[in-house]
């Protein structure tokens, strides 16, 4: 057990920041008996993962406290996604951890980060309203599409010719 000890490393580890939650996951291939245990200011990962069952061992004291009976994570066969539920929903978090000190094993998540603090909820992305476009698309009536220029010509036009036989 003592060389299990020795071998423990944190997890490598990306992050991201929402209006409610604050969300990381943790990069681990084919992770075994994983424990995520949320406290109102801290995080402690653990599992084994890889071939090898190498022990991972993450302790984060967070930049702002969370709820931890609202927080939940799900693990994949390639990581282990946590999401923490903002202790005051609406508050920005600059950083994951209380200190500023510069961890190798984290980093920002910039696939997922979005300036949500910015944003009103009227004021929706263009991905946003076009999600919200196609999911009403399905015979409701009540949606204004945008105007289309000579989308409702009954005229001919070139692309309405009959085409010639193939040879």
């Amino acid at each position: 057990m003592a060389a299990l000890e020795r071998c423990r490393q944190p997890a490598s580890a990306k992050w991201y920041d929402r209006r409610d939650y604050v969300f990381i996951e943790f990069c681990v291939e084919d992770s075994k008996d994983v424990n995520v245990n949320f406290e109102k200011s801290k995080l402690t990962f653990s599992c084994l993962g890889g071939s090898d069952n190498f022990k991972h061992l993450n302790e984060i004291d967070l930049f702002n406290n969370i709820d931890p009976n609202e927080s939940k994570h799900k693990r994949t066969d390639r990581s282990i996604l946590c999401c923490l539920r903002k202790g005051e929903s609406g508050q920005a978090w600059p950083r994951l951890t209380k200190e500023r000190a510069k961890l190798n094993w984290l980093s920002v998540d910039f696939n997922n980060w979005k300036d949500w603090e910015d944003d009103s909820d009227e004021d929706m992305s263009n991905f946003d309203r076009f999600s919200e476009m196609m999911n009403n698309m399905g015979g409701d009536d009540d949606v204004d599409l945008p105007e289309v220029d000579g989308a409702d010509d009954d005229s001919p036009d070139s692309d309405d010719e009959k085409m010639p036989d193939l040879e």
